[in-house]
């Protein structure tokens, strides 16, 4: 998610970030799994409190950063399905560049531009969709389940993935969420997708 703004100068590649997620146990392999289907066991979870987890070098590579973010992941009790967010405030972005992308584009607001240059850079994507701007326009979309909670399986058996942006201008602040299945297009379906464009194959092949 962050990626395409740093490449389009709205958001500093040295901004200090925070980064959380939860997945289903599924993600956590046999050993989890057998916690959450055989035994008594938490109904969430929070972990890697000595935060350095494993796939911080490639979250910073990734996601276009010059120093990983910080990482707040968790499990829940559901198998499969995931949500990640990103926090951002304002002032972390690059003010001239904003300023510059809310001229050129007519938008309103920092968070315009942001939901704006998200959803050009996705813009024909088989498998990702930047979905409507805050809160109001998910509501419209049916994309909140009792018009509230962004259900984290919602997309299970699948290789899509939304992304969601919420601002509050007020208060000067965003969050960057994004939703999919973590044994679809977090492992299994980004496999297959990745293998069909090494091998110059439709993309959307077998998914």
């Amino acid at each position: 998610m962050t990626a395409p703004l740093v490449s389009s100068g709205l958001l500093p590649a040295e901004a200090q970030l925070t980064c959380s997620a939860i997945s289903g146990y599924s993600g956590g392999g046999k050993a989890l799994m057998g916690v959450f289907e055989g035994e008594e066991h938490e109904p969430w979870g929070a972990y890697a409190f000595a935060l350095s987890h494993k796939h911080l070098p490639e979250m910073a590579e990734y996601a276009a950063l010059s120093t990983p973010p910080l990482f707040m992941p968790a499990v829940g009790d559901f198998a499969q399905g995931m949500v990640v967010s990103v926090p951002l405030r304002y002032d972390a972005l690059d003010a001239a560049a904003i300023d510059a992308a809310k001229s050129a584009g007519g938008h309103s607001s920092a968070g315009a531009a942001l939901h704006a240059a998200l959803a050009a850079h996705y813009a024909g994507s088989t498998f990702v969709e930047v979905v409507g701007l805050n809160e109001e326009a998910w509501k419209d979309e049916g994309l909140l389940e009792r018009g509230a909670f962004l259900r984290p399986d919602a997309l299970n058996g699948s290789n899509k993935l939304q992304i969601f942006v919420a601002c509050n201008d007020d208060q000067g602040t965003c969050v960057l969420a994004a939703r999919l299945d973590n044994l679809g297009k977090g492992a299994s379906g980004a496999a297959v997708q990745n293998l069909n464009l090494a091998l110059g194959l439709d993309e959307a092949a077998g998914l």
